[in-house]
């Protein structure tokens, strides 16, 4: 495939090495020095772009895409309340997208045992629960996106709560996640089900940033000839998607 990379820092150059070893070409690369070159004629060299920018560009990033009808995917996190009009761009230009809070295989695991677990916990009254993540001081948003998934799902199976806060509960009905910045971590969660006679606990942790990109890069290649909004869980169980 002909790939545009949008965003060109530290993930998009791992992506390129990880699309160049599975035969693929990158047409594009926009970074922060060469924004004026983001034209509607310059994406459309591509098959399908990835974008992981900042949240205050990523709408702008994955719309220009979408309007030259060149699928996208993005992993771009905190901008989910702008997440639903690009969207609704991708069904007016009957392209694709995937926007996903974290593109790794393993965390996509993870969130489905996390499910799990938070499903088997609902009646057991006696645990909190807690939600934790680690990464690198240049992740400027925090909580991750990552870890507000993690925490929605929980919500989601685990009636005694109703929302998330950040780094700690106000009230029994919340769920706390605490994020922690130290230098070069790609990634760390942990959700920790806590009572007075034992805890229980899943972890994944990030070694490189090689599972992102390579999550990335299967995304895009599962997009390619596709119309719609698909997530990773298409991407794993494409039979079903």
């Amino acid at each position: 495939m002909k790939i545009a990379l949008i965003g060109y820092g530290k993930m998009g150059k791992t992506i390129e090495r990880i699309a160049l070893s599975r035969g693929h070409e990158i047409v594009l690369k926009i970074g922060r020095g060469n924004s004026e070159t983001f034209t509607a004629e310059a994406i459309k060299q591509a098959d399908v772009a990835i974008e992981f920018t900042q949240p205050e560009a990523a709408l702008e990033n994955v719309s220009k895409c979408l309007k030259a009808g060149v699928p996208v995917v993005c992993g771009t996190t905190g901008w989910n309340e702008d997440v639903p009009q690009a969207e609704a761009l991708c069904a007016a230009y009957n392209t694709a997208m995937i926007q996903s809070s974290n593109f790794s295989l393993g965390v996509n695991i993870f969130f489905a045992v996390n499910k799990y677990l938070a499903q088997l916990m609902d009646k057991q009254d006696a645990y909190n629960v807690l939600v934790e993540e680690t990464h690198h001081l240049q992740k400027l948003d925090a909580p991750s996106g990552t870890a507000i998934t993690i925490a929605e799902q929980i919500i989601q199976q685990l009636s005694r709560k109703d929302t998330w806060a950040k780094e700690r509960e106000n009230n029994p009905a919340e769920l706390a996640i605490k994020a922690y910045r130290e230098p070069e971590v790609p990634g760390t969660h942990v959700v920790t089900y806590h009572s007075e006679i034992d805890d229980i606990e899943i972890k994944h942790t990030a070694h490189t940033r090689d599972g992102f990109a390579l999550g990335s890069v299967l995304a895009a290649e599962f997009l390619k000839g596709r119309q719609g909004v698909f997530t990773m869980q298409d991407v794993l169980f494409p039979d079903k998607a």
